[in-house]
């Protein structure tokens, strides 16, 4: 009976790993009335866990450079009731204020703009992307200059 087994394990062994190769997969699990049975590359699953790694080791330094962040929070409570109203980069780019370089800026200080009105544009891989005043209101002010590298989140422009 033992016999019988082990000839249906090896084909089932073959037919999983067939599937592996196939499907191109690292790993395939599978049980079947009580008998469980996983076939894995040695390769990939020796090549996955250090990236998982490198991953971790980020994090750490992660964490001293939050402190950092504070300590820059910190120094910029004045630009908070500033940035209470402000719209924020969507991504990390460079910002433009106007269409093409010697044109006239899409906003200035004082306009009254439109909920969806293109604000300024970031460029970020070679794509300009726009940025929209998310309500209607006034230009109360332009944190950014012209061509300035931003971070995702930074403050560019106040509308009240």
């Amino acid at each position: 009976m033992s016999t019988a087994k082990n000839s249906l394990d090896t084909g089932l062994v073959r037919e999983l790993a067939a599937i592996l190769r196939d499907a191109d997969l690292g790993e395939v699990e599978v049980e079947h009335e009580g008998l469980r049975i996983r076939v894995s590359k040695a390769s990939p699953m020796q090549a996955a866990p250090t990236p998982v790694q490198y991953a971790a080791a980020p994090a750490p330094a992660a964490a001293p450079a939050a402190p950092a962040a504070p300590a820059a929070a910190a120094s910029a409570p004045a630009a908070a009731p500033v940035s209470a109203n402000a719209v924020t980069s969507p991504m990390v780019g460079t910002v433009y204020l106007s269409p093409e370089p010697g044109s006239k800026a899409f906003v200035q200080v004082g306009d009254k703009v439109k909920k969806g009105d293109t604000l300024m544009l970031v460029e970020a891989m070679k794509t300009f992307n726009p940025v929209e005043a998310p309500q209607a209101g006034t230009v109360k002010e332009i944190i950014v200059q012209d061509a300035q590298p931003v971070e995702f989140g930074e403050p560019l422009i106040v509308i009240e």
